[in-house]
This record gives structure tokens, sequence and C-alpha cells, in this order.
């Protein structure tokens, strides 16, 4: 009879970090928490405008307050460990602690995806279709597609995480990395992990590559649409929107495909983590700055807000 017990003996993880250089830590530590702190800011900040002002009441807008949520969240999962680790030197992560800071980061990560896919269909829709985008793209298919969103995540980030620490870890417990992510914990693991890689990069190639698709498809009609466009002003807000928008997808995307859709025999732990860092750290802070700051309705909106706040705290 083969025994189903999982032979797990490690019962907590070291994350190796990103640097063990003593006059680093504080430097480090300073730096991230000023991005973490502008990440929350900007993203709760951008949440808060679109809820309170009327004017922002719209698909784009409903959009882009999900994905300032999403961000929160998977930046969330890790910086504050990574921070924690800078400031104590503490790096080591609870067995549960790490099943968790996993499958947030894989959920909300993968959800981040398919948002960036919704937006660029909103962004044809309006485009390309705008005498029909109130009747398409109402209030309930804009809920619908963002369910669809957060269901994706959820779903195959349980497989993901499931799968991983279904494994037996009697080996080393140092994770290097600085959070943990999938391809260095199953670097630890002295079972089989050919079956967890094959499931990693299937699911992973049809997030990227469906999502990416849909994003690609969606602005090759928009560029028509806009070749097409008599009025240079609208020519230039819609190629505005457009490169920011590209710009946040070639970060996210190009760092996630360098990431997962390789080789394991082709990952370098210290070139993973940089690029690991690009989509879990920077991108959540650089999002509310891309696709919204250059944005006049929400400048509109941030001083409408501030001046409301100076008439009640100001005599």
């Amino acid at each position: 009879m083969v025994s189903m017990q999982n032979n797990t003996e490690v019962n907590e993880f070291r994350l190796l970090g990103l640097t063990d250089t003593p006059e680093l830590q504080v430097p480090l530590f300073i730096i991230f928490t000023l991005i973490y702190i502008i990440t929350l800011m900007g993203n709760l900040g951008m949440i808060t405008l679109i809820v309170l002002d009327s004017c922002l009441h719209t698909p784009m807008y409903f959009f882009l307050s999900n994905l300032s949520l999403v961000d929160c969240v998977y930046s969330s999962a890790i910086t504050p460990k990574v921070m924690a680790g800078f400031l104590t030197g503490d790096k080591v992560i609870s067995y549960g602690g790490c099943v968790a800071q996993m499958f947030f980061f894989v959920a909300f990560a993968i959800a981040d995806c398919f948002l960036l896919a919704v937006m660029a269909y909103d962004r044809h829709s309006a485009v390309c279709k705008p005498l029909h985008y109130t009747s398409t793209v109402t209030t309930t298919v804009c809920v619908q597609m963002t369910m669809v969103c957060y269901v994706f995540g959820l779903v195959e980030s349980t497989i993901h995480t499931g799968f991983t620490f279904c494994l037996s870890f009697c080996h080393s417990n140092v994770v290097h990395h600085f959070f943990c992510d999938i391809p260095p914990v199953l670097a630890l693991s002295c079972s089989a992990t050919y079956i967890n890689e094959i499931v990693v990069f299937i699911l992973s190639a049809f997030n990227v590559f469906f999502t990416l698709i849909v994003i690609l498809i969606s602005y090759l009609f928009i560029f028509i649409a806009i070749l097409k466009m008599c009025s240079a002003e609208g020519r230039k807000k819609a190629f505005s929107t457009c490169a920011s928008h590209l710009t946040a997808v070639t970060i996210f995307y190009g760092t996630i495909i360098f990431m997962y859709l390789q080789p394991s025999s082709s990952h370098s732990m210290d070139t993973d983590q940089m690029a690991s860092m690009f989509y879990t750290i920077i991108v959540p802070m650089l999002n509310p700055i891309v696709y919204s700051l250059r944005n006049k309705e929400v400048n509109n909106a941030f001083r409408k807000a501030t001046k409301k706040i100076k008439i009640l705290f100001i005599p």
C-alpha cells in the first residue's frame, strides 16, 4: 500500500533576500519603504477618487480601481516581509506564511494579467465602436468580466499552491529568492517536480498568451481606427492612452515571460530576483502614474478632492 502522507520535515523557510551586505540593509529598507508607501498611497488614492467622484463612474475607471486593488494586495503580500528582513535581519518565514504568500501573490498576479486584457478590450470598444459602447460595456458586463479575472486568479493559485506544497521538503529550507515564488520553492523539494513544472508552464503560457492575444488584437483594431481619425487632437489623445497601457503591459508581461516561460535548467536565481522585483514591487507603484496621473479627468477629480479637504480642515 502506497502511503499518501506528505513527508515534509521542513516547518519554516529562510528567504535568502536580495542581499546580505550589512551596509546595504538600512538604505534598502528606506528605499523599499518609500516605494511601498507610494504604492499604497497611489493605488488607494486612485480607488478613493474613483469611488467619490461621479465623473469617474465609467467602465474604464471601474477597471482601473480593480487594477489598483489587485496591485495593493499582491504588493502587500511581499513587500512588508522584504522590508522586515532588511530592518531586523530576520528572513525566516513559517511554512504556513510561505503558503499564504504564494497563494495571494499568484492569485492577484494572474488577476492582474486578465484585468490588463479586459482594459484593452474596453479601450477597443470605446475607440472602435463608440456609438455602441454604452450598450456593450454595461455595468453588469464590467462586473462579470472583473469577477472572471478574480475567479481565474483564485482557481489557478489554488492549483499552483496545492501542487507545490503537496511535495516533500526534506533537504535545504533556504529559498533563493526574496519571497515564496513557485520556481525557487520547487527547487527545494526532494520529490519529483516534473509534473509541477509542466503545470506551471502550461497555465502560465495560457495566461500570458491568451491575455496578450486579446491585448494585441484589441490594439491592432485601435491603431487602425486611430489612423482613420480626421482629428489630429483625437489621434494624439488616443496614442497617448495606448502608449501608457502598452508600457505597463510590456514591463509586466516581459518579466513574467522571462520568469516562468523558460526551462527550469535555464533559471538563474539572481536574474530571476531582479525580474521579479519589477513586477512585484516596481510595477504596482508605477501603475497609478502610468494609467491615471496623466489623465485630465483624474487630475480634475484630485483637484476637487483637494479643495474639499481645504474647506473642511482650513478655517
